[in-house]
């Protein structure tokens, strides 16, 4: 099998780096390819038995998952397409996974070292081809003691067809070992009960979002008109925990009363008073991360998508987990969304009109100085550290050096013949992938350096 796979290896090899990409996969679904047997990354197979996967309701399916040539789960687990945007545009489909018992109930697990839970995602990387921006985020995310989801670069079979590289990662939830914040029951509904947890975010609408379109139901309205934007422009919250079909009419009122609390401090005269101001209302320290990381990777849908908070029992607004950075790190290029040399919070000011805007909060924060004090300091105690451009630069190079090693690249792009094509919405597109991790670091060390000159000066 060793012999079987270095002669795939450098047949495929011959297609990603001598050449521009010319392999052809056998079909839209990959086709079966030999090779990957989770040496070195693991192996994930599902077999739905026939069952067609969809976007909505899941269908049930059975799980294997070999690690070193051993298998370290097999069970029942209930399976869909995710994923908004990426699903309607590429045939590399994301999929939302529950594992389930022998009753088909849903079951928490350990899957691939991660702590105990039952819903998961397989992530699949198309337009990023380098495959990393989520998984290197994340990592630099948890570094800093924020919590992301955690991550594993698996290979992916789906009924026997070869599926490529995916990254297998914890879906975002209420959990103690996730979205760490007490449970909320419908009957909480006075007292300290009231106060948490509670799980908001700025976002698209999904199918699983309760009724149509951005409704009372499932969301409230900021009261506060984004910078740049049109009257008719609103930042819109959406209830993730509670979910929508399950928060009550008190626990609606109390948090968005809370975010309304927040915002006039904030958009006050004396939005800068530790006691009447803004600070009062939010934990400052994971204002300023969040602001970070989205600014490190100018996350063109930074602040506006994909924005989660939360807000524990008893406990201020805390921005995070951060979440969908394929588009960063230069991928996008629409709204300055490859440039090192811009600020992503003020994306309203090139694309005003873009349907989803970014709140003026972040504009406002750091019109104060002591939050640019703690911005400024906090960068530099970073950059000594997880965020020095050697340490950045290793993690990249452990990646690709893993994937290289066991032909996991070349399997997945002779499977998704990508490499050389421009897919939306790229800014570069790298002949081989050796050109694409490269375009990947100097956008990186650029803007590393951009921020330096750029926070220091505020």
């Amino acid at each position: 099998m060793q012999q079987l796979r270095s002669q795939l290896y450098t047949l495929l090899l011959s297609c990603l780096v001598l050449l521009p990409i010319s392999c052809n996969k056998d079909d839209a679904s990959g086709g079966e390819i030999d090779g990957p047997k989770g040496v070195g990354i693991p192996l994930v197979s599902i077999n739905t038995n026939g069952a067609v996967i969809v976007d909505e309701p899941k269908v049930n399916a059975e799980i294997t998952i070999i690690e070193e040539d051993v298998v370290s789960y097999e069970g029942a687990i209930a399976i869909e397409f995710r994923g908004a945007s990426s699903q309607a545009l590429f045939p590399k489909k994301s999929y939302g996974f529950e594992t389930r018992d022998t009753n088909n109930e849903d079951l928490d697990v350990a899957l691939l070292g991660f702590p105990e839970e039952e819903d998961w995602i397989l992530n699949g990387p198309y337009s990023d081809k380098t495959l990393l921006r989520n998984v290197l985020i994340y990592d630099l995310s948890r570094e800093m003691d924020m919590y992301a989801s955690r991550t594993k670069l698996v290979e992916l079979n789906v009924n026997d067809s070869y599926q490529g590289i995916y990254v297998f990662m914890e879906k975002l939830k209420r959990d103690s070992q996730r979205i760490a914040i007490q449970k909320l029951n419908e009957t909480e509904n006075s007292g300290d009960d009231l106060t948490g947890g509670y799980i908001l975010k700025i976002d698209k609408l999904s199918g699983s979002n309760f009724g149509d379109g951005y409704n009372e139901q499932n969301s409230f309205n900021s009261n506060y008109t984004p910078p740049y934007g049109s009257s008719d422009k609103q930042i819109r919250f959406l209830y993730e925990y509670p979910k929508a079909e399950e928060i009550t009419t008190v626990q609606k009122s109390y948090i968005s009363n809370y975010i309304n609390d927040f915002e006039n401090a904030l958009a006050s005269d004396n939005f800068s008073d530790e006691t009447i101001g803004y600070a009062a209302h939010i934990d400052v320290d994971s204002f300023i991360d969040f602001f970070i990381l989205t600014e490190l990777s100018n996350n063109v849908d930074g602040y506006r998508l994909s924005t989660y908070m939360h807000k524990d029992k008893n406990g201020k607004l805390k921005m995070g987990p951060i979440w969908d950075f394929n588009l960063a790190f230069g991928n996008a290029g629409y709204c300055d969304g490859s440039a090192t040399n811009v600020w992503a919070y003020k994306f309203n000011e090139r694309c005003s009109d873009d349907f989803w805007l970014i709140p003026f909060w972040w504009k406002r924060l750091l019109e104060d100085p002591a939050f640019v004090n703690k911005l400024k300091s906090r960068w530099t105690s970073l950059r000594g550290n997880t965020l020095s451009e050697n340490g950045i630069f290793d993690r990249i190079d452990t990646y690709t050096d893993q994937l290289n090693s066991i032909d996991a690249l070349a399997r997945n792009f002779q499977t998704w013949d990508v490499i050389g094509e421009w897919i939306w919405p790229n800014n570069f597109v790298g002949n081989t992938y050796d050109q694409e991790t490269t375009y990947f670091k100097n956008f990186i060390s650029d803007r590393l350096n951009w921020l330096d000159s750029n926070i220091s000066a505020l």
